[in-house]
């Protein structure tokens, strides 16, 4: 479990990132979203990280709040300074983190300030799954060919 986090995005089918401005309206958002299957959207001013839309947001902030999607712009409804987490953060430490917080996706950013991903909880079953996989097999493998007694 102290696989860093940097090898999952390694793992990644894809691994780009989408964005868009503080400025881009809610409407932008869920068309990019829906377009590509998201669940979140990275809001990046200036090449840094400036919040995260997600599903969430669309339903409480949005919907729930009767504004507008067409009107309303990204920097009203975003969810600010999300929590975020170094390439170098071990799995388990990933994985407390989005149970703790409840969340479902952290960015994933350098020391540079630099976002160089985005790790989901679907990311971290995958690689968990994989892992338990490999290693029952491991296991198999082991005892099947372990010396008679």
């Amino acid at each position: 479990m102290n696989t860093p986090v940097a090898t999952l995005l390694g793992r990644k089918t894809s691994s780009a990132l989408h964005t868009l401005p503080p400025s881009a309206t809610v409407a932008a958002a869920v068309q990019m979203m829906n377009q590509h299957k998201l669940g979140s959207i990275l809001i990046l001013q200036g090449g840094r990280l400036a919040g995260i839309f997600t599903e969430r947001d669309v339903l409480t902030r949005v919907v729930g709040a009767d504004r507008d999607p067409h009107t309303t712009l990204l920097d009203e409804v975003m969810t600010r300074q999300p929590v975020t987490v170094p390439p170098a953060a071990a799995v388990e430490e990933v994985m407390e983190i989005i149970t703790a917080r409840r969340v479902r996706r952290l960015p994933v950013v350098d020391d540079t300030g630099q976002v160089i991903g985005l790790i989901s909880i679907g990311d971290l079953t995958r690689w968990l799954v994989d892992t338990h996989r490999a290693e029952a097999e491991h296991l198999r493998n082991y005892i099947g060919t372990a010396a008679p007694f």
